[in-house]
Formats: structure tokens, sequence, C-alpha cells
């Protein structure tokens, strides 16, 4: 057993997995629902397993359905979900033994690159610091303007509070009734919930750099992650405010400041967030098409969304750029690329593709829904996003069960894939006669 578990590949997602199953047994406690009745199980594995995955679907209304007791455990998952791989490694690091073995040291050198196993703890507290003072801010603003709405001051503090948090660790579910469209009026609200988002989902590596900024310049894996969070964000925008504009159902007869201000709301929350101020299934195809891409890359690695990562869309596109051109090595801001690094990338990329071409298949013969919603749905899971089209109450439990897969596999399986992989490459003593097939 203790073999077992010294394998990051096994312990990581038995980690998630025993958090999930925690979560469950809580939320089927009869003291979790207004109505003193235990939620069924397939419903508590649902929302247990969503908030762990800081992904946001429901099967129910997080407003109506759940107590306050109900929505606090809905609260603690999500946050402890959302500080991923890392937190957890630590933590079980801390509680197996005093100090930290080479095989946890593995586990975390490989989910935060750049961090030497000796800062770990003085890091982490750093996040906590952030994630305190960030969903402080967050909470104080988003409470105050629900006060001045005529919410009950009780009612205004625990929504803030609860909106803070789920905007920190990328969780997308919504305390309020009627779901983050309540907040849509409430320009500040929106801006410091997008700000949380984009926080929480650039990745403890990147937020250690940049505190560390006087000690010497950002390191490539920054300097990719927040050059791309800057171009996604802008060209989700771009498009969403170039299709919805004058589409009545979503942005259309809006104050063009509103408009702006949603179609950047609606970009954040696209790569992890999982709020919506629109009808998410009232979106033009363009802007769909716009939306999947987004859900597939997801934000920052080491990060509290999900996706196959920020870096690595960077590296796919930096490596197709240098082909392009001819280039013998891939390179950016004066810095080699490894082959290792991109052989990671396009097999994180490729076992995704495959994982959800394969789930949108089981979940067109077991529900026989519309393809598009189902499509998005899978993408949203897979992609702990939480934007959903309507669809997640319509379905079947065998096509929940799907669902609740892919969210897992989307928290846990990307890094534990990575993780292998950087453990499992060795040098071989020689090498085969090399040889070019035919591309093309």
């Amino acid at each position: 057993m203790k073999g077992f578990l010294k394998n990051p590949a096994r312990l990581v997602p038995l980690a998630f997995a025993l958090v999930i199953l925690v979560g469950t047994l809580a939320l089927m406690l009869p003291v979790a629902r207004p109505e003193g009745i235990g939620a069924p199980f397939m419903t508590a594995l649902f929302v247990a397993t969503s908030a762990t995955a800081v992904t946001g679907l429901s099967t129910v209304d997080t407003a109506t359905y759940w107590s306050g007791f109900g929505q606090a455990v809905i609260y603690l998952l999500f946050h402890v979900g959302g500080f991923g791989i890392m937190s957890a490694a630590t933590l079980l690091g801390m509680v197996v033994s005093r100090k930290m073995g080479l095989t946890r040291q593995l586990i975390v050198q490989a989910e935060a690159k750049g961090i030497a196993p000796g800062d770990v703890k003085s890091v982490l507290t750093f996040v906590l610091g952030v994630a305190a003072v960030v969903e402080g801010i967050a909470a104080a603003i988003i409470a105050g303007q629900l006060l001045q709405a005529g919410l009950p001051s009780h009612q205004a503090l625990w929504h803030g509070i609860f909106l803070a948090g789920a905007s920190f660790t990328n969780a997308g579910f919504m305390s309020l009734p009627g779901g983050a469209v309540q907040v849509a009026d409430h320009r500040l609200s929106m801006a410091v919930m997008m700000g949380a988002i984009v926080i929480g989902g650039l990745g403890l590596p990147v937020l250690h750099e940049v505190r560390q900024w006087e000690k010497g310049r950002w390191s490539l894996h920054a300097r990719m992650t927040l050059l791309g969070t800057a171009v996604l964000f802008l060209a989700g925008a771009v498009v969403t405010l170039g299709f919805e504009w004058d589409n009545p159902a979503t942005l259309g007869g809006k104050p063009v400041v509103d408009q702006v201000m949603q179609a950047m709301f609606h970009s954040v929350n696209t790569r992890s967030g999982g709020l919506n101020v629109f009808d998410t299934g009232a979106i033009r195809e363009e802007t769909m098409l716009a939306t999947y891409a987004l859900m597939v890359v997801g934000a920052g690695s080491a990060g509290m969304g999900g996706g196959i990562k920020v870096s690595t869309l960077m590296i796919i596109l930096l490596a197709v750029w240098s082909e392009m051109r001819g280039d013998a090595e891939t390179q950016a801001f004066g810095r080699r690329l490894s082959p290792a690094v991109l052989r990671e990338a396009l097999v994180l990329v490729a076992l995704s593709v495959a994982v959800l071409m394969v789930a949108v298949l089981v979940l067109r013969l077991t529900s026989h829904l519309p393809l598009n919603p189902l499509i998005f749905e899978a993408i949203s899971a897979f992609g702990n996003v939480g934007l959903s089209m309507g669809l997640t109450p319509q379905l079947q439990p065998s096509a929940q069960g799907i669902i609740i897969l892919l969210m897992y596999l989307g928290r846990v399986g990307i890094i534990t894939v990575a993780t292998g992989l950087a453990l499992r490459a060795r040098r071989t003593e020689y090498r085969y006669p090399e040889e070019r097939p035919i591309v093309g």
C-alpha cells in the first residue's frame, strides 16, 4: 500500500476521489437541503464532483435546492479543488510526513515548474494570502452592491463571500437565484469578479514570479502564460461583441458600455470561470465555435481552472510557427523549447481530443439529444468550465455519469498524464537509424 501511494499518478486522483466521496456524503445529509430530505446519491455525486473539479455544472439550482449548509459544503469543495494538485500534494506530504520525500517533490515540481521544493510552503502561504485578499475585496464590493439592490445584510454578505470564492477558484457556482444575470447591471461587481477569475486562473508559478519580479526577469512559462491569457481574453471579447452586439437574446439593445463589459465577462468565463450574464444557449454559432476553443484551452498551469492550459496552446503554436519558418528549433523570448516539452504538449492535446470525441459519441448514443448542446456540455465538463446550454438537468443518469467522468478527468487526468510523462522520461543507451516518413 505504501508503494502504491508513492506513485503520483495514483496518489493525486485518489486524493481528489476521496474529497469527492466526502463531499457526496455531506450533500446527502438531510441538513444539506431546506426540506430536510437528503439529496439522491447521483445528484450529490454530480454536484460534489463539479465543485471539487471547479466546474460549475449542476443538475439542480444551487440557489434553491441546497440549504445554507449545502451551499457551505459546495463552497468548501471548490476551494479544496481550486487550489489544485500543488496544494493537495503539499498537504498530503504534511499529513504523511514532516519532511517531503523525493516523490512528493517531483509531484510538486511537475505542476509548478520554477518553484524549488524548499519554497513550496512559503509559496502556498503566499497564494493563500492572495486568495484571502482577492476574495475579501471582491466579497466586500459584491456584498455592498447587493445591499444597494435591496438584499438583507446577511444574505448580501453570504452571496458576496460565495461569489468571490467561486470567482477566484474559477468554480462557476452561483448562490444567487437566477444566476450571474443578477449582477449584469452591477459593472463594478462584474469587474472584480473578472479580476478574481483571471488572478486565480494564472497559476501558482506565475503568481510566484510576479511577486519576485525584482529578483530577475520572468521565465518563459510566465511570459507565455501572461501573453496567451491577454490575447485569448481580447480575442474572446472581440468575437463575442462582434457577433452578439445585435443579437436581442444576448447583447442586442443594451447600452454600449454594458455590451463591452458583458462581452469581456463572457470571454473571461469561457476559459474556466463558468459564470454567464446572458443566455449561453442563445449565442450564435460563430460565438459558439470561439467558445468551444476557449473552453478547451482553459486557464494557466497550476491555476484554479482546467483545460489543456494556456502554456500548452502557446507551445503548440510556437512549434507550428517555427516549422512554418523552417527553424530547426522552437524558440521564444530568447529561449529554446525542449523537444520533450513539445512531445508532452502534443500528447496532452491528442489525448484530450480523443477523450472528448469518445465522450460526445457515448453521450449521443445514450441521450439522443441534439449534437451541438452535447458537444458544448462535454467540452465544458472536460475543461472544468461550467457553462451550459441548459442541457445538464435533462441528461439521463448514464449520461450524467459520463459528464461526471469528464469533470474528474479534466481536473486530474491532464495533470496526472503530464506528471507521469515527466517522471517516466528516461535516456536510452542507443539510437535507431533515422528515417523520415512522408508527411501530408
